[in-house]
């Protein structure tokens, strides 16, 4: 017969009365800026991120429409810088856009990535 401590007991119950806090976020705003020919650089901001993947998910959704706004099919991410200061998050993210496939693992087909953004809310440029 197995043992469970008190401590065990209680933490259980713990885990499964605790509700999750709603996700209601507020995209405050997305700047673009072609730094050089398919180098672009987004600066996005945003509140009630639960974490950086949010803000890296809202850059992301930028790159995507700004490619195909511009006639492109994918982008390469390259990186993303990611602060959150007095609840709000900001994100520097630097994509290269291309017609085909680039290189690289970090790679997004714009039209997938645009139309998933669409349907989660995500606004894009």
């Amino acid at each position: 017969m197995a043992l469970i401590s008190p401590v065990a007991l209680g933490l259980a119950g713990c885990a499964e009365s605790a509700s999750p806090v709603p996700f209601a976020p507020d995209y405050q705003g997305i700047e673009t800026r072609l730094l050089d020919g398919d180098l672009v650089n987004f600066h996005v901001s945003m509140r009630g991120a639960r974490d950086a993947l949010d803000v890296e998910r809202y850059a992301e959704c930028a790159a995507a429409q700004y490619a195909l706004i511009r006639g492109y099919g994918f982008a390469r991410h390259l990186r993303t810088s990611v602060s959150e200061e007095a609840g709000i998050w900001q994100g520097d993210a630097v994509y290269t856009i291309s017609a085909a496939l680039p290189r690289g693992l970090l790679t997004i087909d714009a039209e997938v990535v645009a139309a998933n953004c669409a349907e989660n809310g995500i606004p894009m440029v």
